[in-house]
C-alpha cells in the first residue's frame, strides 16, 4: 500500500463532525450551565457544534420551568401550612 493510500484510508476511518447537537447534549449544557460547572470538552463541543439561538431558547425555557417550579413549591408549602 502506498503512502497516499494509507493517508486516504486513515482519513476515511475518522468520523466526520456532526452539524448540530443532540437534544440530550443541549439539555445537559443548560443544566450544567445553571449550576456553573461544565467540562472543557463539553464547552469546546458547544462552541463548535452549537447554535447560540438554541442555547438562548433552552436557557429561557429552563428559567421559566425553574421559576414555575419554585412558585409551585412555595404555594404548596403555604397551602399545607394553612395560610
Amino acid at each position: 500500500m502506498t503512502d497516499d493510500n494509507k493517508n486516504h484510508k486513515n482519513h476515511e476511518d475518522q468520523p466526520t463532525p456532526r452539524s448540530g447537537m443532540r437534544l440530550r447534549d443541549m439539555i445537559s449544557t443548560v443544566l450544567f450551565g445553571a449550576l456553573g460547572v461544565q467540562s472543557n470538552k463539553a464547552r469546546e463541543r458547544d462552541f463548535t457544534h452549537g447554535k447560540p439561538s438554541h442555547f438562548i431558547l433552552f436557557g429561557l425555557g429552563f428559567m421559566l420551568v425553574f421559576i414555575l417550579g419554585i412558585l409551585g413549591i412555595v404555594k404548596l408549602v403555604l397551602h399545607l401550612a394553612g395560610s
